[in-house]
């Protein structure tokens, strides 16, 4: 990435799971990263498929200036002045109340057609939407048993996403992008589809396809090409690194030099 296109980007949108971890672990250069470009005056949001539970904790003990969680589903803030956690949703509460046992009916779906996979440890953290684990804490499945949990999904209405550890699905066309979009409009007055390119998005996995098809300044840390095959879109840059040591390593080239 050119320097003088570094030196225009002023905020930093990134996944979390094998982008700012790595073997799911969260070490201390990911985490001091987020906390270096903040210092340096530069928005940092994750944007995550994981759930609502683990977002309220992140908005409120992060190094960052808010989360968008479940593809979308919702952004959290922790408002510092008035001491409380902002919370936004794509779909209202009775909405998504009627939806959840329609997803819980399709995971069961799932269950028993795909053997091998299980419902995400954390899906008891989820308001919004459904997350199929793949190799996060069960064997890692063929491609084409993932490919199998991903057609049940759209073919009972869902739409589905494929990460680098789960196969997420929801009810709704919103996404990591849309809601995105809301959120830099209605907390920090920015229309996104003019500034895309003082933003870059940092992604590891085919679920992010749309960021980084929208953002020009879209960076994969090194272990995206692991699921490449997944891919029809690729983002702009490359690091060396793989997972947090690769998300460092691009924290390190926006941070302006004295």
């Amino acid at each position: 990435m050119p320097i003088e296109t570094r030196g225009r980007i002023r905020g930093v949108f990134t996944d979390i799971d094998d982008t700012l971890t790595t073997h799911g672990r969260l070490f201390a250069a990911a985490y001091t990263a987020l906390e270096r470009l903040r210092a340096a005056g530069l928005l940092v949001v994750p944007v995550t498929g994981r759930p609502a539970g683990w977002c309220d904790h992140i908005a409120r003990m992060w190094p960052v200036d808010a989360v968008v969680g479940e593809n979308g589903a919702f952004w959290f803030r922790h408002d510092a002045k008035a001491g409380k956690l902002l919370k936004r949703y794509a779909v209202d509460d009775a909405e998504r109340l009627r939806r959840s046992k329609r997803l819980l009916d399709v995971a069961k779906r799932i269950l028993g057609e795909v053997p091998g996979c299980a419902l995400a440890s954390d899906q008891g953290y989820r308001e919004a939407d459904i997350a199929i684990d793949f190799r996060e804490d069960v064997p890692e499945l063929p491609r084409e048993q993932v490919m199998r949990i991903v057609e049940i999904m759209q073919a009972e209405g869902l739409t589905a996403r494929v990460s680098s550890i789960h196969v997420n699905g929801w009810f709704g066309d919103y996404d990591k992008l849309s809601t995105t979009r809301r959120m830099l409009k209605d907390d920090f007055s920015i229309d996104l589809d003019r500034e895309r390119d003082a933003f870059c998005f940092v992604v590891d996995s085919p679920n992010d396809q749309p960021m980084f098809a929208f953002f020009p300044q879209s960076v994969g840390v090194a272990n995206i090409l692991e699921m490449a095959d997944l891919m029809t879109d690729f983002p702009a840059w490359i690091t060396q690194s793989a997972g947090a040591a690769g998300f460092a390593e691009l924290a390190e080239s926006l941070i302006p030099t004295k």
